[in-house]
C-alpha cells in the first residue's frame, strides 16, 4: 500500500457536482476533500435572500405556504418570545418547543432562533415525566406550545416554574417588516439547537448545535443527494430527532424546495400521495426501515392493478433514503421490487449530524457509504491505535458538523473526544474493500458479542435471520454465560400463521447459511420488538428480560 494511497474504488475521479473523492492516508484515515460551503448565513436569512416568493410549506389541507409568509409569521412570533421574556435578545437561552410536525413547527423553530434563543424540540409522544425532565435539564423559562399540546406542557411545567406560552397562528399584516425590533447579529458561531439524545446508555443528554454546524450538516447533504430548488418531500418523520429535522425539513427549506408536512401518513395513504397525479410529484422521500417494512405489508394488500400503479409511481422519484437503523437486507430486496426503488443507506447520529453515505451513483445492501464532503473518518482499537484496513474497530468523526457540547455536561462532553479531537461514536465499523464502503457492524455496547474468542456482529446475524420467511422481526443480542463469555440470543416476532419455532428448529435453518458458532444458542418468541419512534431497539431493556 502506498504512503499516500488514492483509492480509485472510492471515486478518485471526482463527479462536479458532488466531489466525491477523498484520500485514504498512511494511517488508513478517511478525509474527505473541501467542498463549496457559503459563507456562515442561517436558514432564515438564506430564505429572505434567495427565494422569499417559493413555496416552503404545503400542510395536510393542502394549503401552501411560501418562504415570505414563514418569515413573517416567525419573525411575528419571535417579537412575543422577546416581549414574555423581557429582553431584546434571548442570548442563548433554551426554548422549549411543543408541536406536532407541522407548518406550526417551523414557525416555532424559527421564531426561536430570530429571537436569539436555542430551539429545544420535545417529542409530543413523551408522558409528563420525560417533558418535565427536559425542561428542568435545559433551565428553560419559557416554552412554546401548539394548542394541542397546551394543557400537557402546561402541567409540566408546574415543578420548574418555566412559562407555557400557546402559540395560535394568527393573521398577521402582510406588510409588517418581520425583521424589525429583533436581534440584527445572529453570530454563527451561537448556538442554534439541541436535540435530545434517546437516553440509551442513561438519562438522555441535550446535544447542542451551533448556527455554522447545523449548516455544515445541511449544505453536506444538500451536496452530496444534489437537492434543488425543484425538490418536493413528503416528511413522515417525527421532529425531535436529526434524521426529521435537519436531513428533511432543513436541506429542504435552504435548498427553496417544498417541504409537505401532514401531521401523519399511514402506509396507504403514503402510496396514494406517490400515485396522486392532482398534486405536484414528490421527488425525494426519506424514513427508517421499519416504515419501509409497512409500506411493503401495505403494498401486498393493495389490488394487483393498484400494485402496479403505486411501483410504478414511486419509481418516478429521484431518491428514497433509509436511516436511523440498520436497512434488513430483505427490506432493502424487496424494496427494489414494490418501490421500484435502490435505497440509499447513510449513517449517523445525534453529535454528528450525518457522517456517511452511499452515493447517488452507488449503493450496496448492509453498506452505508463513503465520508459525506466536509467529513473525516477513523477506525481505531482498544489501544487508540488505527486498525489496518479492512479490520474493524470503533468509528471516530472530525469535521465541522460535529456537535459542540452536552448542555451542562462538560466533563461528559470531554469524555467523548479523544486526546486528537476525534469524537468517539462507540460505533463498530470496518471498511470492506470489495464495495468500497464502510459498514456499521454495532454498538459496541450491545451489538458486539464477544463469544469463545469470537468477535459477532449482532446486526450481521439479524441481516440473516431476517431472510427466514417465517420471521417478522428479530433483536439478536449477548447474553453472560460462564462458559463462553457470551451467547447469541435472539428474541423474535413471527409473521402471522406461522408455525412455532424452537431454538433448534433455527439452529438446523441456519447451519448453511453462518458459521455454528454465531447460531443462536437461546430463543425467546415475542408479540412485538419494541422500538422507540426511530424505529431504534433499546437492546438494553430487552436484556433486563431474559
Amino acid at each position: 500500500m502506498t504512503a499516500l494511497l488514492q483509492m480509485s474504488r472510492l471515486q478518485t475521479t471526482c463527479r462536479t457536482n458532488l466531489r466525491l473523492c477523498f484520500q485514504t492516508l498512511p494511517n488508513h484515515t478517511h478525509i474527505r476533500k473541501e467542498h463549496n460551503t457559503p459563507s456562515p448565513i442561517t436558514l432564515v436569512e438564506r430564505a429572505r435572500t434567495k427565494f422569499p416568493q417559493s413555496v416552503a410549506i404545503v400542510e395536510g389541507d393542502g394549503k401552501s405556504i411560501k418562504y415570505v409568509d414563514l418569515l413573517r409569521d416567525s419573525g411575528a412570533l419571535a417579537k412575543k418570545i422577546l416581549a414574555a421574556a423581557g429582553v431584546s435578545d434571548m442570548q442563548d437561552k433554551c426554548v422549549c418547543f411543543l408541536a406536532p410536525p407541522t407548518y406550526e413547527y417551523v414557525v416555532m423553530q424559527w421564531a426561536i432562533w430570530r429571537s436569539g434563543g436555542i430551539a429545544v424540540p420535545m417529542c409530543t409522544q413523551h408522558p409528563k415525566n420525560e417533558l418535565e425532565y427536559v425542561l428542568q435539564d435545559t433551565r428553560a423559562t419559557l416554552a412554546l406550545a401548539h394548542p394541542q399540546y397546551s394543557a400537557d406542557l402546561s402541567e409540566a411545567a408546574k415543578a420548574s416554574g418555566c412559562k407555557v406560552q400557546t402559540v395560535i397562528q394568527e393573521a398577521v399584516d402582510d406588510n409588517l417588516d418581520s425583521g424589525v425590533g429583533l436581534p440584527t447579529a445572529i453570530s454563527p458561531k451561537r448556538r442554534a439547537m439541541m436535540i435530545y439524545t434517546s437516553g440509551t446508555t442513561g438519562r438522555p443528554k441535550g446535544v447542542v448545535t451551533t448556527h455554522d454546524g447545523l449548516q455544515a450538516q445541511i449544505c453536506s447533504l444538500v451536496e452530496a443527494w444534489a437537492w434543488k430548488p425543484t425538490d418536493r418531500i413528503a416528511n413522515v418523520l417525527p421532529l425531535h430527532h436529526v434524521h426529521g429535522v435537519v436531513n428533511v425539513v432543513a436541506c429542504a427549506l435552504w435548498s427553496g424546495a417544498t417541504c409537505e408536512m401532514p401531521v401523519k401518513l399511514h402506509p396507504a395513504e403514503v402510496w396514494a400521495r406517490f400515485r396522486s397525479a392532482g398534486a405536484p410529484p414528490l421527488t425525494l422521500f426519506m424514513a427508517v426501515p421499519t416504515i419501509y417494512s409497512r409500506l411493503i405489508a401495505a403494498w401486498d394488500k393493495l389490488p394487483p392493478e393498484e400494485q402496479m400503479a403505486s411501483t410504478a409511481a414511486a419509481a418516478k422519484l429521484r431518491l428514497m433514503v433509509s436511516g436511523s437503523a440498520a436497512l434488513p437486507q430483505p427490506v432493502f430486496d424487496r424494496w427494489q421490487q414494490v418501490g421500484g426503488q435502490t435505497l440509499l443507506e447513510r449513517y449517523g447520529m445525534t453529535e454528528i449530524g450525518m457522517a456517511l453515505s452511499n452515493t447517488l451513483h452507488a449503493r450496496q445492501p448492509g453498506c452505508v457509504g463513503q465520508p459525506l464532503p466536509g467529513v473525516s473518518v477513523r477506525i481505531v482499537d482498544a489501544n487508540e491505535e488505527e486498525v489496518p484496513m479492512g479490520e474493524s474497530g470503533e468509528l471516530r468523526i472530525k469535521g465541522q458538523t460535529v456537535f459542540q457540547e452536552y448542555w451542562g455536561r462538560p466533563e461528559a462532553t470531554a469524555k467523548e473526544f479523544d486526546a486528537d479531537g476525534w469524537f468517539k461514536t462507540g460505533d463498530v465499523a470496518a471498511f470492506d474493500e470489495a464495495c468500497s464502503s464502510f459498514q456499521i457492524l454495532g454498538r459496541a455496547s450491545v451489538d458486539i458479542i464477544k463469544s469463545g474468542g469470537y468477535k459477532l456482529s449482532a446486526l450481521d446475524i439479524e441481516r440473516v435471520l431476517l431472510e427466514h420467511e417465517d420471521i417478522e422481526e428479530c433483536a439478536v443480542l449477548g447474553l453472560d454465560d460462564e462458559q463462553w463469555g457470551q451467547r447469541v440470543a435472539a428474541q423474535v416476532m413471527l409473521a402471522a400463521g406461522s408455525p412455532p419455532m424452537t431454538v433448534e428448529t433455527l439452529r438446523a435453518w441456519c447451519s448453511d447459511r453462518m458459521a455454528k458458532y454465531k447460531a443462536p444458542s437461546a430463543l425467546k418468541l415475542t408479540a412485538a420488538i419494541p422500538r422507540n419512534a426511530m424505529g431504534k431497539v433499546n437492546k438494553k431493556e430487552l436484556l433486563k428480560n431474559w
